[in-house]
């Protein structure tokens, strides 16, 4: 079969740790031929979605991982399924990406992560459908709710709703000296929406990647834990990843979400668990296969080829919106 993936350009990637290069190599071995393209290698024109594509030929070599070929034109709908894989920012030229792949759809391609869900689960405010999960949090641009919030909580963490990798994420006490200053940075003065959540002293244990495959979850997850002095996790802020098996609580929040985002069409999703509390759900290009998988003996890019030919095989599953109806 022909899957093609839509990523950052190939030059950019890191193919000892990327995740889109793992599930590539392990396609490849299962004798599928991979195509890659970028958001500004698809247009639409009189009905039909097509793209720009280069079928590639993967190695072993981290320093000389790839051959591209000469760059041809297809259909989307040509392509056993079509891997949406570019990482945010999640700015608007992703939303007009995902609505052209949502014209491909109609056309009857398949498409992973599904474009509609893509934009229905920010990162960030997905938590707030899984209520049950979360830790007291604050969505808004009023700067008095935030200084109620943190006066309430004592002790909190204040982050954007579009950031990527830890960036612009502060923890701020109700007596930081910088509390306001910090408030009104993130906010932009009022004019940007924030979360603000209290603080989970378990990050000092990792702030742990729970990865679901169609739906079920690998059974290990990547705890990324601060640096010393360091208050995020994240691998891009100089965490340090540690594979660790899937606690019981971690299992009931996977088990819980799992087939609720299948549903909607989200193959790969990357739910971000601290203590025990769900933090972000992780809908663009999760990532963190490698380190699993070098650390463990399960094979998270075998699991994902696997998952990725049955979806193909037996078509998507039926997709839902949050209340449970089915999607047009």
């Amino acid at each position: 079969m022909d899957f093609a993936f839509i990523l950052d350009p190939l030059v950019a990637l890191k193919p000892y740790k990327d995740s889109s290069i793992a599930m590539m190599r392990a396609l490849q071995k299962r004798g599928h031929r991979l195509y890659a393209m970028q958001q500004d290698d698809l247009w639409w024109r009189g009905g039909e979605t097509r793209a720009t594509v280069q079928h590639l030929t993967l190695g072993d070599d981290d320093h000389d991982w790839h051959r591209a070929g000469d760059p041809e034109t297809r259909a989307l709908e040509d392509f056993a399924a079509v891997m949406m894989r570019k990482d945010p920012p999640f700015d608007m030229e992703y939303v007009y990406s995902t609505y052209i792949l949502e014209a491909a759809e109609r056309r009857g391609a398949r498409v992973f992560n599904a474009p509609r869900a893509i934009r229905d689960n920010n990162e960030k405010m997905a938590i707030t459908k899984f209520s049950e999960f979360i830790s007291p949090t604050l969505v808004t641009r009023d700067a008095g709710l935030v200084d109620a919030f943190i006066d309430e909580h004592r002790d909190v963490i204040v982050k954007p709703l579009d950031g990527m990798g830890g960036t612009s994420i502060f923890r701020v006490r109700h007596d930081d000296p910088n509390r306001n200053v910090i408030v009104e940075t993130v906010g932009a003065l009022g004019t940007q929406t924030i979360m603000v959540q209290r603080y989970i002293p378990e990050i000092a244990d990792g702030d742990k990647r729970i990865l679901l495959i169609a739906g079920k979850p690998v059974p290990y997850a990547l705890a990324r834990i601060p640096r010393a002095g360091e208050t995020r996790g994240n691998l891009a802020a100089g965490g340090r990843g540690v594979a660790r098996p899937l606690t019981p609580r971690d299992r009931e929040i996977a088990e819980a979400l799992g087939p609720r985002l299948w549903n909607e069409g989200l193959l790969v999703v990357g739910l971000d668990v601290i203590g025990p509390y769900l933090t972000e759900v992780n809908v663009t290009s999760p990532t963190c296969f490698v380190e699993i998988t070098q650390q463990t003996d399960f094979d998270v890019p075998g699991a994902f080829a696997e998952a990725l030919e049955s979806a193909v095989r037996v078509g998507d599953p039926p997709r839902l919106s949050a209340t449970g109806r089915p999607l047009p």
